[in-house]
């Protein structure tokens, strides 16, 4: 974010010092060329952005509430401000359907909750992707569970037991967007099977458009949403559609 060089990520911890702030921290993911970033500072724009766009939807369909959040310049390719986009998507979809669920103040106690939890590179140092605790926030305020209570906290460790095995069907590498896509569709079902609440999904397709900025390498036909580059069936047969032979 700050030079465009491929970044470093570590297997041990080191003390770093934020090239913004000035705070120093442990961390694992650092430039070659000495910049490091917080997670504070790393996803301070994106995050805001995300938060105004999510007050300001008027959508209630998540994934496509999702698209609109993942199209916004401010968000990197990869990083835990996806987090957010999922939660958000979802939030704003609960808030403008007919249940009207959520306002403001749930979004924010969602979002403190998930920065809690959803931290750069920790996808794959403790294999939980952010992703996974903030649609769990989501549950959780929506049920109003909490530690030691019954039923809720069952409900909520279960449904996010189903979001991280479909993220981890989606690795290698790893791919926030297609998480972020893939998460949703779980938590819409959560939501329809556990709790009769049904939310818009388009059946149409989504096909990513993000594919060439992914700096560790797309995974490509391996992902579900990858855009197939188009082909000409007639070019090997030297077939020109409107004439009745070949050109030989």
């Amino acid at each position: 974010m700050l030079c465009g060089a491929e970044l470093t990520y570590l297997s041990r911890a080191e003390d770093l010092t934020c090239s913004r702030c000035g705070v120093g921290f442990r961390g694992h993911v650092k430039c070659p060329e000495g910049h490091v970033l917080c997670d504070a500072c790393h996803g301070r724009e994106a995050r805001k952005v995300v938060e105004e766009m999510v007050l300001a939807e008027q959508g209630t369909d998540p994934a496509e509430i999702a698209e609109r959040l993942l199209a916004h310049p401010s968000l990197p390719m990869l990083s835990c401000d996806h987090a957010y986009v999922a939660a958000g998507a979802l939030l704003a979809a609960l808030r403008n359907s007919p249940y009207h669920w959520g306002t403001a103040e749930d979004m924010r106690e969602v979002f403190e909750r998930t920065a809690k939890q959803a931290h750069g590179g920790y996808c794959a140092l403790t294999g939980v992707c952010g992703i996974v605790p903030a649609l769990g926030a989501v549950l959780s305020v929506f049920l109003g569970a909490r530690c030691g209570s019954d039923r809720e906290q069952a409900f909520v460790m279960d449904a996010t037991t189903r979001v991280s095995r479909a993220i981890a069907d989606l690795t290698g590498p790893s791919c926030c967007k297609a998480y972020v896509r893939a998460a949703i569709r779980i938590a819409v079902d959560v939501f329809a099977e556990r709790l009769a609440i049904t939310l818009p999904l388009s059946p149409a397709p989504i096909v990513c458009s993000h594919a060439d900025r992914h700096p560790q390498v797309c995974r490509e036909e391996r992902c579900p949403y990858f855009r197939r580059p188009s082909k000409d069936i007639f070019a090997e047969s030297g077939f020109i559609p409107g004439m009745s032979a070949c050109v030989t």
